[in-house]
């Protein structure tokens, strides 16, 4: 499935047409310019410069927003804190319970560290690096369910199935 790439405000007609057109588009916004505000799950906008890590997570969940992904495929969470996907589950305690509804909520999109923060402790988060640590707990409680939390650098965390990610020279 293909992603356009659009530069904004430059290309702010052709936006629109891809737009027009229902087109998956990842629109690139220089530092200092505001984003386009759209509903539309097949537009997603990554501030510049990014990575190209970034860039690739951002085009990989527009890809599957487009093709539709299978609702079969998509873990569910219960009250008692069993995530469930494919057969298996696995128990998550009480904040990273918390934690996985806002993840589950905006499957396969980015979230927040502030939402995170929020979600896991209401009454105010107890140190700086207390989500990094329940978010690499998190991480490893998912893996048995093919699942990862990927970091969007500057943006937050992204939940999606995992995949083989293809070797580098670098």
């Amino acid at each position: 499935m293909h992603v356009e790439l659009v530069r904004w405000p430059a290309e702010e007609e052709r936006l629109a047409e891809v737009r027009a057109a229902g087109l998956a588009r990842l629109v690139l916004v220089p530092e200092g310019v505001a984003p386009p505000l759209t509903a539309d799950p097949l537009e997603d906008w990554i501030r510049l410069p990014a990575t190209d890590d970034d860039v690739r997570a951002r085009l990989r969940v527009l890809e599957d927003r487009a093709r539709g992904a299978v609702e079969d495929d998509r873990p569910e969470l219960d009250e008692n804190g069993l995530l469930r996907l494919g057969g298996q589950w696995v128990s998550l305690p009480p904040v990273e319970h918390r934690l996985m509804g806002v993840l589950l909520d905006r499957y396969r999109a980015v979230v927040s560290r502030d939402a995170l923060a929020r979600a896991g402790w209401p009454d105010g988060i107890p140190g700086r690096n207390v989500l990094d640590v329940h978010i690499v707990r998190l991480r490893r409680r998912l893996a048995p369910l093919g699942l990862v939390i990927r970091t969007v650098r500057s943006r937050g965390y992204l939940l999606e199935q995992g995949r083989v990610e293809a070797a580098t020279g670098s």
